[in-house]
């Protein structure tokens, strides 16, 4: 079941390039649905239409964002108001982005770059970094949540090197980094930053980032894009804002629904094992233990005979009703352990990039977050039905 102020989108993509530059926006007491046309980049020909009004799409500001948690967010707060990129494709395994020609020229040409940070995708660091253009570059998740929880480098440097270890702090970015201070109130749940990381020293850890997989923190997301938008184009400032007030709210009543669904699993089942400790967020805001039991498996990996067997060990030992896939990890190496440890995989698998895009069961962060919360907490022996969600 779709929100009431869902965007819901048909999306055409080539290249590595997403070019959003129609959308039309139909709203009524009991619906506000977003129709978008998705095309290559905006020639005069493309239009975005709202009410009344007829835009060219060259005239509109453009906007880029790199990974699919932030064009899902860009594009319900802004509807038709903005050309939006988006560089990668949505619940695309970054390990696979190759940037393109294209990708650099929208980064040139962009009003305003929305990038993930925390070390997330450095290639797509390293371009928004490298580009000379004077517009702003926000690191989105440093501003939304700027206490990350801290974990071990390996398990989230996304196939790249030292880039990926969080280093930077963006703050040669100057003006853009706005006064966010009051996000970091909703941040609190990120108790014991190094929950996740025991054993490992703390002058290894780096940020996680990871935080779209808290409902509260994709609400900071939420507010951090929305003032960027108003910034860049303070016509649609109220609009902006009323969108995001109704994403906020939802992703606070969608906070609650998780933690109830997940008081229904049995204590001793609250393990979550998955293939890389990118749900350190759930688990630390949802009451769970993440396991790394299979931490490593992903699309580029072929562990030895002797690597599997002790995988297979470890999930034996923590006696699990059941291990979880993801939507970027080896299936079939998964099948393979789940079988060996006689435990079963979760039916569905977690969408841990983002948003999974048209046709899924994830295709908007609001039902990403309710399709992981149902696949978690019904494989682990608890009860949970995605309609029942208040989206």
């Amino acid at each position: 079941m779709l929100s009431n102020h869902q965007v819901l989108s048909s999306n055409k993509r080539g290249s590595g390039l997403l070019r959003i530059s129609k959308l039309g926006w139909i709203a009524s007491v009991s619906m506000l649905v977003g129709l978008v046309g998705c095309a290559q980049p905006a020639t005069q020909n493309d239009t975005a239409a709202s009410g009344d009004n007829t835009t060219t799409a060259v005239n509109l500001p453009q906007v880029v964002a790199t990974t699919s948690v932030l064009c899902d967010l860009t594009q319900q707060i802004a509807q038709d108001t903005v050309a939006l990129t988006c560089l990668m494709e949505p619940g695309q395994d970054p390990h696979t982005y190759a940037a393109a020609p294209s990708d650099r020229k929208a980064i040139d040409e962009a009003d305003l770059v929305l990038y993930d940070g925390y070390g997330f995708a450095p290639q797509l660091i390293a371009m928004v970094e490298a580009s000379t253009n004077t517009a702003p570059k926000v690191a989105v998740y440093e501003q939304a949540v700027p206490n990350p929880l801290l974990a071990d480098p390996h398990d989230h440097d996304h196939g790249h090197g030292k880039e990926d270890h969080g280093e930077e702090t963006h703050a040669d970015h100057g003006e853009e980094n706005h006064d966010h201070e009051a996000h970091a109130d909703h941040g609190e749940e990120n108790h014991g930053h190094e929950t996740h990381a025991e054993g490992t020293d703390k002058e290894e850890l780096v940020a996680d980032p990871h935080i779209w997989h808290n409902a509260l923190n994709t609400s900071n997301i939420t507010e951090v894009i929305a003032d960027q938008l108003q910034q860049i184009n303070p016509d649609q400032a109220d609009l902006y804002g009323q969108n995001a007030a109704l994403l906020t709210t939802q992703f606070a009543e969608l906070h609650t629904w998780i933690e109830a669904q997940v008081t229904t699993i049995p204590a001793s089942n609250r393990k979550l094992v998955t293939t890389h400790e990118a749900f350190n967020y759930f688990a630390d805001a949802y009451g769970l233990e993440l396991e790394a039991a299979l931490s490593g498996i992903n699309t580029e990996t072929s562990p030895s005979a002797s690597r599997v067997a002790d995988l297979v060990d470890d999930v034996k030992t923590l006696g699990v009703p059941a291990i979880f896939a993801e939507t970027t990890s080896n299936t079939q190496l998964i099948e393979t352990l789940a079988k060996n440890a006689n435990v079963k995989v979760a039916p569905n698998p977690l969408f841990v990039e983002g948003p999974g895009g048209p046709g899924t069961r994830a295709e908007t962060m609001q039902a990403m977050l309710v399709s992981n919360t149902c696949t978690v907490v019904n494989a682990l022996g608890g009860t949970c039905v995605e309609a029942d969600a208040p989206l």
